[in-house]
């Protein structure tokens, strides 16, 4: 038997990524998936790509003395939900991973600003690690409670991450422009996300204030060694899965191409899910070349002639950007290889 497992809010897409991933997953076994609305339902009525993989499986109702029998709880909710579980989760011993926002900012008075509501338990804020293995691998090795990060935030700090760690660009002066598809809105349609509304769109949303750049912000603000304002504008665009972040940056004297290329080599030469992305024959980090993969991949442009630089990072928003991701810092977590259950090449075509 492995580690055991349960999933709380099993039925969207992110919970079904990380059934699909845990299914193929060689040290877990997924003990319990909730969902409120399916409760009783067999797994495979919401999510019919596993039929063969949970075919006696069914959704059941939160039932914390059922969950508790698990060693680690995925938690997959809206924001404000996780806040209900976690405490009794971790007071039982579990390790959690919230891939909700409950958790992300380590400031309890940023959750106002950006969610609308006092966070409860500021003392966990200080115990939680923000779960990118990028930036984070060391403290995951002894972490109780983990942040998922979101999608358009991971994208970001993928691509910024080689430019403000060598002080590169000027860091008063950071546009991020990203790009995602319509997975990102979850699995229940809304007026911006039903297909008809959503296909062949190109529509900026949230443009002067989206809350992914609460994250971005702590995140490169710890790695520069003081407190960077970001703009930050997301588009919604006609694909289902993806996201590309460009993040538009003025060189700093000296900095020149040879520069980014060695900046990028030292941070990401030896991550197993990075891969660099430099000349023909597609140039430039493309979310089509990574979907269904735990894989970034990043690359820049340079403009010698303005001084600017373009850095870029592609994700399949479900993946490295939710669940892959979670599972990545997870498998660190837990000891495992941080490859386990991930090691599936993006799809093509798709």
């Amino acid at each position: 038997m492995g580690v055991r497992v349960a999933i709380i809010g099993a039925s969207g897409y992110t919970g079904g990524e990380l059934l699909r991933i845990l299914s193929l997953h060689r040290e877990v076994e997924v003990i319990a998936a909730t969902s409120r609305e399916y409760a009783g339902k067999p797994i495979t009525h919401v999510h019919p790509h596993l039929r063969g993989f949970y075919a006696n499986m069914r959704f059941m109702d939160v039932d914390l003395d059922k969950i508790l029998r698990a060693d680690a709880v995925f938690l997959s909710l809206p924001a404000g939900v996780s806040l209900q579980y976690t405490p009794r989760i971790l007071e039982s011993g579990l390790k959690v991973v919230d891939l909700g926002p409950d958790y992300r900012l380590k400031n309890a008075e940023d959750y106002v600003r950006w969610y609308g509501f006092e966070h409860p338990q500021p003392d966990l804020l200080k115990k939680v690690v923000y779960g990118m293995p990028e930036l984070h691998r060391e403290e995951l090795k002894s972490a109780e409670l983990i942040a998922s990060p979101g999608c358009n935030s991971t994208a970001a700090i993928l691509a910024l991450i080689p430019a403000v760690k060598e002080k590169l660009i000027d860091l008063d002066h950071i546009a991020i422009d990203v790009k995602v598809g319509s997975s990102e809105a979850g699995r229940k349609p809304t007026a911006g996300s039903h297909h008809p509304e959503r296909d062949n769109v190109i529509r900026p949303y949230e443009a002067s204030g989206h809350r992914h750049v609460a994250e971005v912000e702590q995140e490169l603000s710890a790695l520069a060694g003081r407190w960077l304002k970001i703009a930050f504008t997301p588009h919604a665009v006609g694909c289902i899965r993806g996201a590309l972040a460009t993040a538009h940056t003025w060189l700093v004297e000296g900095a020149d191409e040879k520069a980014i290329v060695r900046a990028f080599a030292s941070c990401y030469g030896k991550e197993p899910f990075i891969r660099i992305v430099r000349g023909p024959p597609v140039g430039y980090p493309d979310p089509k070349y990574v979907v269904g993969s735990n894989f970034a991949d990043v690359g820049f442009a340079y403009d010698e002639r303005v001084g600017r630089a373009a850095f870029m990072a592609a994700i399949d928003n479900l993946m490295k950007g939710a669940a892959g991701q979670a599972v990545q810092a997870f498998n660190i977590v837990m000891g495992f290889d941080e490859r386990e259950g991930l090691l599936t090449p993006p799809l093509k075509p798709a």
